[in-house]
């Protein structure tokens, strides 16, 4: 009687050591268990529930601490020395099949567990197709079960601890965490076992003596992609700036800001976990990295445009004065008015210059000079005026650019008749008052009208280049009179 107590007892302290271990730090369980993450510690797996067709042969599956066993369907269990119980009966028609017995004959054989289990050995199953697992296993029988009323409800019997009787006069359960019994702490939360109870912790805490303390889960990685923050129990994940979480709140993916919420004034472009704006052709970033301010494109140079820089809007143009046009949309070109549209009359002629157009007289003759047809002013001999005039006055004009560089050859003279024995000078005779220009021969028979002061337009300068011509031997002497109509145009260019 006291072997049977005795192993009575051991198997009660097996059952209830496998039930209330609790794992603190790892989360490996050993074959036929699995990790509880809600009760923090090992559980039974039920093999019988999740591996299909676990049994072979006709045989039925018992699920067992750490494994299962196989027994025959028509097994029988014999506890407390009580007859035989059917657990399941055969079918009908079945032929050949072995009986197994499960038998408890007496408390040495088989330990009696409060609430009417037992615990059997793998040597007290009969039958030639018996499967025998590795472990003890336990059979347990619904207190529900009418079968299980006693004949004589009166009767009393003695429950272990952590067990009382139940109406059907068998030993259930007491549930210390439900009736308040437990000691569990304040910080700890009880868990209902067979026969007893287990304080654990709270998920997120792990227990260090006696107190339930939190568990830094940023402090094992790999939690979070980028930030994690550790919270009483618990922890959040947090993504840097440009990142968001995904849907399962640990990776960070980066956020499109030029799709979700494009703050550029004009380009904007994405990269990993910011962006970037850029501004079209003619704008820069302003401070903000955000706006596009204009840029005046005709403060950074003044070399630009030829006459005038405009700036506009992400760009500039260029102007030119009136008598000139834009070519190559920088450089002023003058405008050729006496070939386009002018206002000349029919007895007058257009001259063009830079920057505008005049009209002269086409017989700008003078009494007494008249008009030959070498377009010549000729003084006739015949009339006693011109004795002491230049035999003939012969018009020019050209155009000449303001500020143009000096000295500067600007307009060449030359006799049109030459005399034999004749010798001729060449001299400014009006025109140059203030000194802009300097007459210097070349050869016996011309001279070039050289610009030794700059001029600035718009200006109209009128000079008379007068040529003597002397016979070597004094019989004659005559002059010709070349004038020259020099406009100053009101531009450099």
């Amino acid at each position: 009687m006291l072997k049977a107590l005795f192993l009575t007892t051991l198997t009660l302290a097996l059952v209830k050591s496998q039930d209330t271990e609790e794992t603190i730090t790892y989360t490996q369980c050993t074959d036929g268990y699995e990790w509880d993450p809600v009760r923090q510690q090992c559980k039974d797996i039920d093999e019988c529930d999740i591996v299909p067709d676990a049994c072979k042969g006709g045989m039925k599956c018992v699920n067992h601490y750490g494994g299962y066993l196989c027994l025959p369907k028509t097994a029988q269990i014999i506890v407390n020395n009580e007859q035989p119980q059917q657990e399941t009966q055969p079918a009908e028609g079945t032929s050949g099949a072995t009986t197994g017995v499960v038998a408890a004959s007496s408390m040495a054989t088989s330990g009696v567990l409060p609430g009417g289990g037992f615990v059997a050995s793998a040597a007290a199953v009969a039958g030639p197709e018996m499967q025998t697992g590795r472990n003890n296993f336990v059979i347990r029988r619904n207190p529900a079960d009418p079968q299980r009323i006693p004949s004589n409800p009166s009767h009393r019997i003695q429950c272990a601890a952590g067990y009382e009787q139940s109406e059907h006069n068998v030993c259930q359960d007491i549930d210390e965490c439900t009736a308040g019994t437990h000691n569990c702490r304040a910080d700890q939360v009880c868990i209902n076992l067979r026969g007893s109870f287990a304080c654990q912790c709270p998920p997120g805490y792990q227990k260090r003596g006696e107190q339930c303390v939190d568990i830094d889960e940023c402090t094992i990685p790999p939690y979070c992609h980028q930030r994690c923050v550790n919270t009483p129990g618990s922890f959040y994940c947090q993504c840097s700036p440009g990142f968001q979480l995904a849907a399962n709140n640990y990776t960070c993916v980066d956020i499109n800001e030029c799709d979700a919420s494009n703050q550029c004034a004009q380009q904007c472009y994405n990269i990993l976990g910011s962006f970037i704006c850029q501004c079209n052709q003619g704008y820069e970033l302003s401070s903000d990295r955000l706006n596009c301010e204009d840029i005046d494109e005709c403060r950074t140079s003044s070399y630009l445009c030829q006459y005038q820089c405009v700036n506009e809007p992400g760009k500039f143009s260029c102007m030119c004065p009136q008598g000139y046009q834009v070519v190559r949309s920088r450089t002023c070109q003058d405008i050729n008015e006496c070939e386009t549209t002018n206002e000349c009359r029919e007895d007058e002629m257009c001259w063009n210059y830079h920057g505008g157009f005049r009209c002269y007289p086409r017989n700008p003759c003078q009494d007494p000079y008249i008009l030959t047809p070498e377009n010549r002013c000729v003084c006739p001999v015949s009339n006693a005026m011109c004795r002491e005039l230049p035999q003939s006055i012969v018009y020019k004009y050209m155009s000449i650019r303001s500020d143009r560089s000096v000295p500067s050859d600007i307009f060449q003279i030359q006799a049109t008749t030459i005399y034999a024995n004749t010798i001729n000078t060449f001299r400014i005779k009006s025109g140059n008052e203030n000194g802009e220009f300097y007459l210097r021969q070349t050869s016996p028979v011309s001279a070039m009208l050289v610009l030794v002061k700059s001029l600035s337009g718009p200006r109209e300068h009128i000079v008379d280049l007068e040529m003597l011509t002397v016979s070597s031997i004094g019989t004659f002497r005559t002059s010709s009179v070349l004038r020259l109509t020099i406009i100053v145009g009101p531009f450099s260019f």
